[in-house]
């Protein structure tokens, strides 16, 4: 290679130079061809929490040495309420015993001059249950000589560190709940090491939605900036700052906030999103409303449909039939865009209804799941593989402790079954790296009571596998397990169920504690594993290891209530629950893998979605694709859907122009990921190009209004394509294509609506296969949506790849034609002389 250098700079012809850069591209462009892409570059999430993650190293102090100690925030800019991976590495290993030793402390400040960074007044720390005694915010000189600050004192007369909140008065007491209490405090006090001095968590980040006390993402700056907010992490070593070594496990641990313990800080600076929208109140209301599935889509993009509109968009969330019925049967406050995942099916002669395809979304079963590795020895179960009969057994109640305490017994009408799925065989054999304890496994999986189409999508999911539908009509598995016979009654499971039931409502007396002798409740397995108002509740409480779970009953002065129990301390959280795929990356959790059809285990990423919207089947109504889970294939994720923005054309001209420009913004600038206000959050895959120009389309059918022979209805697809046409009337990537998506249907006017809270997600690629524009070819649903896929950042690379690999290439063959044409031109002179 340095001789081809040698030349290319030292050689005097031209001719040669021309060579020797042909010889040289063509080189380039072998090497390009066979280097690989980068590992796991479609994954969004990655994206997301690595672009700003902060590396910090830890100092040396009196008595313990945290030089060696890094700690990593994944995640430090573009934050909403959320989770965020904090790792750390180069401590020293937590003890094979009870002491409490070598650990960290992790809690969320806010602060009155950025360039200080917050005092320790400041940080949200403290109130948290079942940690090891010492770690609120008590301080002492007696055990700290370096505590020399002059603070309250409690009612016993020892003194504290007072939270001081942004607004408002600071506590009292060391307890005082007025601003966080054990049940909703973020702290994090006992993070033990490993066996090698390292650790992970997921912190669960809050704005001043969320904590309006610490303000993060409502403060600004006099030039009206955004104020930072701060995570502080403690380390904690061998030593208490008098220099003792305590080794009882019930000894009483100083404080993170005491002064010694506090002057080893490593503080990391969190920017946050701001929480307060730029939409005028005043403005006039346009509401949507559907699927769960488009909530943080939706969300995040209201922001900017209201800047650049003259209405404000709410969002409603609800059951996807409420929001076709209101489509269809629309009142005076009925929401004008439904967004769904089946499609709309108006009455035979009614007005036309278009689909547009707005996000590509699914199902997750996600899972937080601590373990012990050995004695006091602690780490996360992250590589979970679930087939349809474990599903179907943790969703019909058939382990015991979806029912029962753990020191209650089994119900007869279930012995012989795991008490606990990590009990399970079929558990074990397909996860065999699992080493913990059945009893520390969940307890059940979190769900949602509300009738939705992502639930009927489970429930066709795990009725396609024969063995699980064989489990759930009561053929015992393989190992004896038989489903809870409450669910083998008539009705109780279906292909077209859309929720999830709790049929056992057998009931648990239990005696109530401070009341009368004889005073008892009845519970249930709803008191076990309570319904979540919905999937990004039921993510939020398997990330923080508390689902509401009662076993106990109390009783004051003779009114008797259940007793939530208290939340898990880090190292023992273990829930799992179905939720939207969105709130999972969103709060960091894990997700299990499932089979395809194929047999092969996937996991939710922006490459298996994509994969299984191209394998997707038609439904019968033209352009809208319908979830079919039995038929994902090739490393394609199951539990992938379409949410579909729906409306009717017949609606006032200005509803149409709005919802409209709604879909048009959806699909175009609302498919590049990302965290700020008008992207699309991660966790939804880019919608595919052919989808973004149907969507378009269908913005332009709908902005154009009911036509002049309306479709019958949706029926047959492809019926309703050639009744309508018509070029962009916006931006995107429409150009002017005939044909729009059409069913049938009433619409309605707007109503009033929640605002839910927001989210943020990568652009989809260019469109190599666009619809003709001929109308018998004009419905997306025919086209090869495999070829026209939205592109991940991986195939992305691919694809510039191979162009530069072309360029090169051609550039190598002009480099080598000019000397040759020129040795020709020389050989035939030469000859006709």
């Amino acid at each position: 290679m340095r001789r081809l250098i040698r030349l290319t700079r030292g050689a005097s012809s031209p001719g040669r130079r021309r060579v020797a850069a042909g010889v040289g591209c063509l080189l380039s462009a072998l090497v390009i061809a066979l280097l690989p892409l980068p590992e796991g570059a479609d994954q969004a999430r990655a994206a997301t929490a690595e672009n700003s993650a902060v590396t910090k190293s830890g100092s040396k102090g009196k008595y313990d040495d945290f030089s060696d100690l890094k700690v990593t925030v994944h995640q430090t800019k573009g934050l909403h309420w959320q989770g965020v991976k904090v790792s750390w590495t180069g401590g020293k290993p937590a003890p094979k015993t009870p002491a409490k030793h070598n650990f960290l402390q992790i809690m969320q400040c806010w602060a009155d001059d950025p360039a200080k960074g917050p005092d320790r007044t400041q940080c949200e720390f403290g109130n948290e249950a079942r940690v090891p005694p010492g770690t609120g915010r008590l301080v002492s000189p007696t055990t700290d000589p370096l505590e020399t600050d002059d603070f309250e004192t409690d009612p016993l007369g020892r003194p504290f560190v007072p939270f001081r909140p942004v607004t408002g008065p600071a506590t009292t007491t060391p307890l005082e709940s007025t601003y966080f209490s054990a049940g909703d405090t973020n702290s994090l006090s006992w993070l033990p090491n490993d066996g090698n001095g390292e650790g992970e968590t997921v912190f669960e980040m809050k704005s001043a939605l969320e904590s309006e006390y610490l303000g993060c993402g409502a403060r600004r700056t006099s030039t009206g900036a955004i104020q930072p907010c701060w995570l502080v992490v403690v380390p904690r070593g061998e030593h208490e700052p008098d220099g003792s070594s305590p080794m009882n496990a019930s000894a009483t641990l100083t404080s993170a906030l005491s002064q010694s313990n506090w002057d080893q800080r490593i503080v990391f600076r969190l920017d946050f999103e701001p929480v307060t929208t730029t939409c005028d109140p005043d403005k006039p209301e346009r509401v949507i409303m559907g699927s769960e599935l488009a909530t943080d889509a939706v969300t995040a993009w209201q922001s900017e449909l209201c800047r650049t509109g003259t209405h404000r968009f709410t969002y409603t969330q609800s059951g996807e039939a409420h929001a076709r019925e209101a489509i269809t049967a629309p009142g005076e406050s009925s929401p004008g865009l439904a967004m769904t995942l089946d499609p709309v099916h108006p009455a035979e002669g009614t007005a036309q209804v278009v689909h547009a395809p707005v996000a590509v979304s699914g199902l997750s079963i996600a899972f937080v799941w601590m373990y012990d590795k050995e004695p006091f020895n602690y780490g996360p179960l992250k590589d979970l593989k679930l087939n349809q009969r474990l599903l179907a057994k943790a969703l019909t109640q058939s382990y015991a402790s979806s029912l029962v305490s753990s020191q209650e017994p089994v119900p007869e009408y279930l012995a012989g079954n795991p008490k606990y799925i990590g009990g399970d065989p079929e558990f074990l054999k397909l996860n065999p790296d699992f080493k913990g304890i059945d009893f520390k496994s969940p307890i059940g999986v979190v769900v949602t009571s509300e009738n939705t189409d992502s639930a009927r999508m489970m429930w066709k999911y795990i009725l396609a596998d024969p063995d699980a539908k064989a489990f759930l009509e009561g053929k015992k598995d393989p190992w004896g397990m038989k489903v809870n016979p409450e669910y083998l009654k008539d009705g109780v499971i279906s292909d077209s169920l859309d929720y999830f039931p709790k049929a056992d409502l057998t009931p648990t007396t239990v005696e109530c504690y401070n009341g009368p002798a004889g005073l008892t409740m009845s519970r249930t397995g709803q008191e076990v594993v309570p319904y979540a108002t919905d999937m990004h509740e039921a993510a939020v409480k398997i990330g923080r290891g508390d689902i509401g779970t009662a076993f106990e009953c109390s009783a004051n002065q003779g009114l008797t209530k259940w007793v939530t129990v208290e939340r898990a301390i880090p190292v023992d959280r273990r829930q799992m629950g179905v939720v939207d795929n969105a709130s999972a990356v969103r709060y960091q959790l894990n997700t299990a893998a499932l089979p395809d059809a194929d047999g092969n285990y996937v996991k939710p990423t922006d490459a298996s979605l994509l994969k299984a919207v191209a394998q997707m089947p038609d439904s019968d109504v033209a352009g809208v694709k319908a979830s079919d889970p039995a038929r994902m294939k090739d490393g394609a994720y199951p539990l992938t859907a379409v949410v579909y923005a729906a409306a009717s054309l017949e609606q006032a001209k200005d509803a149409r122009q709005d919802y409209a420009k709604v879909i048009r913004y959806a699909a175009d600038e609302g498919q590049t990921h990302g965290t700020a206000s008008g992207r699309l959050p991660y966790g939804y895959a880019p919608l595919p190009a052919a989808m973004r120009q149907q969507a378009q389309q269908a913005a332009d059918q709908l902005e154009k209004g009911v036509s002049a022979s309306p479709s019958p209805g949706a029926s047959s697809p492809g019926s309703d394509l050639e009744a309508a046409s018509g070029g962009t009337t916006g931006g995107g990537l429409d150009g002017g294509t005939t044909g729009g998506l059409t069913g049938g249907g009433t619409a309605g006017t707007t109503g009033g609506g929640t605002d839910p809270a927001a989210g943020s997600g990568e652009s989809g690629g260019s469109d190599t296969s666009p619809a003709s524009a001929a109308p018998e070819e004009t419905d997306p649903a025919k086209q090869n949506v495999a070829q026209s896929g939205g592109l991940t950042p991986s195939e992305v690379l691919g694809l510039i790849r191979w162009v530069l690999l072309g360029v090169l290439i051609a550039g190598g063959v002009a480099g080598l034609a000019g000397p040759t044409m020129v040795w020709l031109s020389t050989r035939r002179a030469a000859g006709s002389g």
